[in-house]
Formats: structure tokens, C-alpha cells, sequence
């Protein structure tokens, strides 16, 4: 196996999490009774770039098909995220009604439609039918394709060059990262900006979130790494933001290396920050399969006790890092019965591996287990708050990522 950027070859095992289905894989109630195919889930770190990645064991075409079931407007914190995001970048860029807005994975128009409502140009481009067509229901227009550097081409030639180019939780997801980045800078316009948004490897080793590990996640990024990969396609990074999201993410603003657009001292910051933690040095890429199994030994502990003791525990949050942890840790519907879910495009399937049913939150009101285990932790917050009737009956919500924790 190579690296997926400077096509290293690949010896040094950063996590193995054994094999599972893809995390998205929901499973109807026909596919119950058909067998579920299995793949390798087991990161390597590259020794010259220091990028963290997964073998491309399942096409990228079938992990996000047109059943894809993740809808990014269903938590309402990420919905406030985005339009926080356009607020800001409006007025950063001055975008206006001259400018164009392309998102990759646009989903189902959760951030374009505050561009749209601004009246400024804007563009999806979203692989998954269910979720653009949602986003064409709302307005926007929504190309269904995966983006390219030939898709690029092609869109500049009929159309133009973007002035924004919006690529939040997608660059984790690309198998040809070399493809993706240049056709980013074939749509990029002059003096226009690629904003993208991605999970820290940097918080993601710090808190054992080992959970963010699965097939739809082809790669782990460090900023050492993707200012690398990003320069060698006439890219520069000028700004890079710390944010929050999905338990300590990045935001880095890129442009053509002949922008006018001036370096901040944040970037140069990180960097600094990163060297001094170690990234650039092999040690820190190791060890980390000890944490992993420490978060997974607990949470098993914790719900073999409550079954032990007669106490009942339900899930929240039907998201792909609930998937990962309970398919490593082995959970079955013996030890988590079911499994919440707002969506409704999940609420009436079974999770992949674990096969344990999704049901709706009026589930929580008739069967008032003792602890809620909050599956997708980055959502904690919202999901007390959602969820505070459950103190009523004097239950209690649990994390298990960075540690097990009753909250």
C-alpha cells in the first residue's frame, strides 16, 4: 500500500480496529436476513508526510450511494455552525451578488441556503441523490456527481471560476486526494479562497477519538500535511482557524500561491504548535492503539454492568462513530436494546454489525431507561439539552469518549 499524496510506501500501523461494515451501511429490515460484508479498518501513517490513512478496501462510489443516510440539517448546533460560517465569510471575502459560491458535498443545502437567502450565487455539488434532492427541493442548485479535477474543468469551461469554494467534512472522505486538490485549484477564480474544514489529528490522538475512524474517512490530517499537499498544486494556506467541531477541527482559507491574499500569523502559530507536540516525529503516531482499546474496555465494562445490575440503557445518536465504537467493542441488542435517532430517514433501520434497531425519541418516554449513552459525544450539549426530561425519572446521560463519563 502507497500513500495516498506523496505515494510512500506504507509500513507503520497507526490504529487496527479489526473489520467492519461501512459505518453509513444502515441495514432495512430485508437486508436482516442477508449476510453483511465486512472490510479491513486499519490505519497507516505515513513516515514521509505524516499523513494518517485507510486502503480504499470499498469503492467510494458505494459508500456514498443514493441511500446515503446522513442528512447534515438535522442537528441544529451544525445548521448554527454554517450560518455562523457564511455570516463570516461574507464579510472576510466580500462576497456579493457578482461572486460564486461552489460547495463540495453541499448534502442537503444545511449551508447554502444562507447564501442562497443573501442572494448571492452559489453551486452544490453532491454525490448522494437522497441528500441533493433535498437540496434542490429548497432552491439550490445541486449538481449529483462526485467533484474532480475533470469535473472542474469541465464546470469552468461551461460556466466559471468560483470566488469561494466551500469544502467542509469532505476532504477526509476523498480516496484521490492528488485529483481532488487540483481540480480545487482548476474552479478557484484569481483571488478566490478555498475554505475547508477537517478534524485535527493533532486533538483526535490528544482525546483517544478513535471513534472518527471508518471507512468513509480515507485520511487524517495534520496542517504540516495538507499545507504539503495543497503547495505542491500551486496552493497556499493564509489563514487557519481552531474550531470546535467534531471535538477540535480546522479551518484553513487557501488561495493561488500568486493571491494578494496575506499569510496570517495563525498559521505559522499552528505550525509551531504542532512540531512541539511531536507531529513531525514517528513517536507520536505510536502507542495509540492502547488508548483505543482503553475507551472501547470501558464502555464494554460500563454496559455489562448496568445489564448485570438489571438497569437499563438506551443509545442516542444513530451517527458512524457510534457505529465504529459499538462494532470494536462488540455491543449487540443484549447489551444496548436500541438506539435513538432524529432523522427519520434512520429511525425504522438497524445499524451496521451491531444490528441494533433505530427508533424514534418517543421510544425514551415509554421505556425511561437509567442512562442514555450519547453516541455522537462532538453533540453532547445539544443532546442534554434536547434530552433533559430524562432527569424526571432520574436518568442519566453517559459519554465513553475521551473517557467514560456520567454526565
Amino acid at each position: 500500500m502507497k500513500c495516498r499524496f506523496c505515494a510512500s510506501e506504507l509500513r507503520n500501523v497507526f490504529l487496527d480496529l479489526g473489520s467492519a461494515p461501512p459505518s453509513n451501511a444502515f441495514l432495512t429490515a430485508e437486508a436482516l436476513c442477508a449476510p453483511e460484508t465486512y472490510f479491513p479498518l486499519k490505519l497507516f501513517t505515513c513516515g514521509t508526510c505524516r499523513l494518517v490513512q485507510v486502503d480504499e478496501v470499498q469503492s467510494h462510489d458505494a459508500l456514498f450511494a443514493p441511500d446515503y443516510a446522513y442528512y447534515s440539517s438535522f442537528s441544529r448546533s451544525w445548521l448554527a455552525h454554517s450560518e455562523r460560517y457564511v455570516s463570516e465569510a461574507v464579510t472576510k471575502l466580500r462576497l456579493g451578488q457578482d461572486s460564486l459560491v461552489m460547495e463540495i458535498a453541499s448534502n442537503d443545502g444545511y449551508l447554502l441556503q444562507y447564501v442562497t437567502a443573501r442572494g448571492i450565487p452559489c453551486v452544490g455539488i453532491e454525490p448522494t441523490s437522497g441528500t441533493a434532492k433535498v437540496a434542490q427541493q429548497k432552491g439550490i442548485e445541486t449538481l449529483i456527481q462526485f467533484f474532480s479535477r475533470k469535473f472542474a474543468v469541465e464546470f469552468v469551461q461551461q460556466r466559471r471560476t468560483a470566488d469561494l469554494i466551500v469544502a467542509n467534512n469532505v476532504l477526509a472522505h476523498v480516496p484521490d486526494l492528488n485529483d481532488f486538490i487540483a481540480g480545487l485549484a482548476v474552479a478557484l477564480a484569481n483571488e478566490g479562497t478555498i475554505s475547508v474544514e477537517f478534524p485535527h489529528l493533532l486533538e483526535l490522538v490528544a482525546h483517544r477519538q478513535f471513534d472518527t475512524v471508518y471507512h468513509e474517512h480515507f485520511s487524517y490530517f495534520s496542517l504540516h500535511t495538507v499545507q504539503a499537499a495543497f503547495a505542491a498544486y500551486g496552493l497556499r494556506i493564509w489563514d487557519v482557524e481552531q474550531l470546535p467541531t467534531h471535538g477540535g477541527s480546522l479551518r484553513i482559507w487557501a488561495a493561488h500561491q500568486h493571491s494578494t491574499h496575506t499569510e496570517t500569523p495563525a498559521v505559522a502559530a499552528l505550525l509551531a504548535v504542532e512540531a512541539q507536540a511531536g507531529m513531525l516525529d514517528d513517536a507520536f503516531y505510536e502507542g495509540f492503539q492502547i488508548q483505543a482499546d482503553a475507551v472501547k474496555n470501558a464502555c464494554l465494562a460500563f454496559l455489562l454492568e448496568q445489564r448485570r445490575t438489571g438497569r437499563k440503557v438506551a443509545g442516542y445518536g444513530a451517527a458512524a462513530k457510534g457505529n465504529t465504537l459499538l462494532n470494536y467493542a462488540g455491543v449487540r441488542p443484549d447489551l444496548l436494546p436500541y438506539v435513538v435517532d432524529a432523522s427519520p430517514y434512520k429511525q425504522g433501520q438497524w445499524l451496521p454489525g451491531s444490528r441494533i434497531p433505530v427508533v424514534d425519541e418517543s421510544r425514551l418516554r415509554e421505556d425511561r431507561p437509567d442512562f442514555v449513552l450519547i453516541l455522537p459525544w462532538n453533540l453532547r450539549e445539544e443532546i442534554v439539552n434536547q434530552l433533559h426530561y430524562i432527569r424526571e425519572w432520574s436518568g442519566q446521560f453517559v459519554v465513553a469518549v475521551p473517557h467514560l463519563a456520567i454526565l
